[in-house]
């Protein structure tokens, strides 16, 4: 099969636009991936739209706000990680063979629909008792905090990591580092979590230019990063109670990744992890494998996840930080170790990286671990 790259990332600003419509976001993230590819509208072959709560034909909306039309397009839902999905359906018509340049989007406008907690599907019964996400993790912390020692002051610390990064980053929501004495102060909002360790309502939009290696030969190569690999799971059925301190999902996902990159989580140089909540960031980087199993809320309160770090995690500001567009979030999340690779990062750069990796994972559906997880592993 062909090896695929990225040869072109755009990003609309994440935060509140309730002045624009989801295609208008859209379209920008698009344009300014093909301007950074220095390529065509008319030279895309094919695009994957990922979104959540943009209704009907998102992606023809949102390409044709972009000048784009005509072309197969293929809308995206699978809850968080539906940007990442599209990468991944784009990434694997490639290694196919049946396009050659073709664009992977994900778009959401949150802020005029929603006011408050996401919850599962009303079919969930867990949902229809109240068991909205911040519960969900609130739990799963309790747990972390029982089996590991965890304490909220450690936990906290992954919120204040990604603020900090998140004030580095000029498309982040959120550009005011916080401490962790005031993520701690805090508004509680399901104990022990507090506002500043749950990901806020965005809206926003991301979009790669993605290629094969056949043709990347015709353009200049210099600044396209290998996608080494690109994974999609779904949750297994539940059988009895789950271990709420990891993730058999992500690491399915993640063990899938590695295989297909040739690499280990030992070669990883960086990490993008989907950290929804506080705890979320630590049951998937440990579940990644890139710490050891309860260790991770103790590492980062020592700095070891900083972007000057021994392995930094979200130096974007992650979702805490940077927003959480439901369907842009998981492109955002390449785009990011994109920029890394390409040493394009500024006061984010992590020197020396070679290999990143991008985790998403998304929802909750009733009977099973969780929706969809994707894992994306990129190299120079």
């Amino acid at each position: 099969m062909n090896d695929v790259y990225v040869i072109g990332v755009g990003m609309t600003a994440f935060g509140k636009h309730p002045d624009r419509t989801a295609a208008d976001l859209a379209a920008e993230a698009i344009l300014g991936a093909l301007d950074d590819a220095g390529i065509k509208t008319a030279d895309i072959e094919a695009a994957w739209v990922g979104h959540v709560y943009q209704g009907m034909a998102m992606g023809q909306r949102g390409l044709g706000a972009a000048g784009m039309s005509g072309l197969p397009i293929t809308n995206v839902e699978n809850a968080c990680s539906s940007g990442s999905t599209a990468i991944f359906h784009a990434a694997t018509a490639l290694k196919a063979g049946i396009y050659d340049v073709v664009l992977a989007c994900g778009v959401e406008l949150l802020s005029t629909r929603f006011r408050g907690a996401l919850a599962p599907d009303e079919s969930d019964i867990e949902a229809q008792i109240g068991l909205t996400m911040p519960a969900v993790y609130a739990m799963r912390a309790r747990r972390h905090m029982e089996q590991y020692g965890t304490t909220p002051r450690m936990l906290a610390a992954i919120a204040s990591k990604n603020k900090f990064n998140a004030s580095l980053n000029p498309l982040a929501q959120f550009k005011k580092p916080v401490s962790v004495d005031e993520v701690l102060a805090g508004r509680m909002i399901a104990d022990p979590l507090h506002l500043h360790e749950c990901a806020p309502v965005s809206d926003g939009a991301a979009a790669v230019v993605l290629i094969s290696a056949r043709k990347l030969h015709q353009l200049d190569s210099s600044r396209a990063v290998r996608l080494a690999a690109s994974e999609l799971r779904s949750g297994k059925l539940e059988v009895g109670l789950p271990d709420m301190t990891i993730e058999d999902l992500t690491w399915r996902t993640a063990e899938a990744a590695y295989q297909q990159a040739g690499l280990g989580p030992e070669d990883v140089d960086m990490a993008e992890v989907h950290d929804c909540f506080s705890i979320a960031e630590a049951t998937r980087v440990e579940g990644l494998k890139l710490y050891p199993r309860g260790e991770y809320p103790a590492r980062v309160a020592r700095g070891e996840a900083n972007i000057d770090g021994r392995l930094p995690v979200n130096m974007s500001g992650g979702l805490l930080g940077k927003g959480h567009p439901l369907g842009a979030t998981g492109v955002a999340q390449v785009i990011e170790i994109v920029k890394q690779l390409r040493h394009e990062a500024n006061d984010r750069q992590v020197e020396g990286a070679k290999v990143g990796l991008a985790h998403c994972r998304g929802g909750k559906a009733r009977g099973v671990e969780g929706t969809a997880c994707t894992v994306n592993i990129l190299t120079l």
